[in-house]
């Protein structure tokens, strides 16, 4: 399973971005998006398993929408309203037959 990640960039404050990340081979149980600041460990921004269920951050929820398509393999995070506390590298994950799988991370940055 391979993931590509794409959509990262510089951004205004109150400005959105979306994020998308395409998995190769076997579809997966869960897709989610993880960000890691400088300095900080990494978090879950938001999931979504293969039946629709989300999870979000309590810092995000209510500004990040997750999506699936299934037939694309392909998880989507639409960020709305982003602040400068949302800036990190964002990394995509998935979880196949119970293993673990990373993409690149993606840059974003909020900043005016």
């Amino acid at each position: 399973v391979q993931l590509q990640a794409s959509g990262g960039g510089l951004v205004q404050p109150g400005g959105s971005l979306r994020l998308s990340c395409a998995a190769t081979g076997r579809a997966s149980n869960f897709m989610g998006w993880y960000r890691q600041a400088p300095g900080k460990l990494r978090e879950l921004a938001a999931g979504i398993t293969s039946g629709g269920t989300t999870s979000y951050a309590d810092s995000v929820k209510g500004r990040f929408i997750i999506s699936r398509d299934n037939p694309k393999n392909t998880v989507y995070l639409q960020m709305n309203s982003l602040k400068p506390e949302d800036t990190a590298v964002y990394y995509c994950r998935a979880v196949v037959l119970g293993r673990e799988y990373w993409g690149r991370g993606t840059q974003v940055t909020v900043s005016s």
